[in-house]
């Protein structure tokens, strides 16, 4: 997809997520949010091409502008929407699906010194309340909301509700009576 019509489709996200967004020249040069991810994909492509000094400078630069510090190797899916932004930490090695919504103060971070796979993967649709923790190699599947301020530390469903400390999980309100799952999508 051509860079214009991801900031296009950005932008479509942030004024859908936002009812205070009054039009996209606003949401353009004014939600931070967004500009953070902008930065992020321009470091993102530079870390998968092998630098690594260049991208985190670019992040870090990111961060000062913005408050939200994204690492360049974390992988983003289409449509994020940050609210607010100021102090958002994304991982280097987390994963966010497409259409997902952080507000501010949330981390997607990692719970200690080992090596691989060590940051949170979120699944599409999921909505992340200010200054929730997410924390290690976990996974918030499609569909889920985690509340303020929880700190999850274990994987959760689709279509779950986390709120706590240690977050603890119940179905989600407006969740299908019956959660399908992925083989149900299939046609043979």
């Amino acid at each position: 997809m051509a860079p214009f019509s991801r900031v296009r489709e950005d932008i479509s996200a942030a004024r859908a997520h936002d009812p205070a967004a009054r039009g996209p020249l606003e949401v353009f040069f004014i939600y931070s949010g967004l500009h953070a991810v902008w930065w992020h994909r321009a470091a993102n492509a530079l870390w998968r091409r092998g630098f690594r000094f260049l991208p985190r400078a670019i992040s870090q630069f990111a961060r000062f502008l913005t408050g939200v510090e994204i690492h360049p190797g974390a992988t983003i899916g289409r449509r994020l929407f940050i609210d607010h932004g100021m102090g958002v930490v994304i991982g280097e090695t987390a994963i966010v699906g497409d259409d997902v919504h952080l507000y501010h103060g949330v981390t997607l971070g990692g719970t200690g010194h080992d090596r691989g796979k060590r940051h949170p993967t979120i699944g599409d649709r999921v909505v992340v309340g200010a200054g929730a923790q997410v924390l290690g190699d976990i996974e918030i599947a499609h569909d889920s909301a985690v509340g303020a301020n929880a700190v999850v530390v274990r994987s959760a469903g689709p279509w779950t509700t986390l709120t706590g400390i240690p977050a603890t999980g119940r179905p989600r309100r407006g969740a299908p009576l019956e959660v399908p799952d992925e083989a149900d999508f299939y046609v043979i």
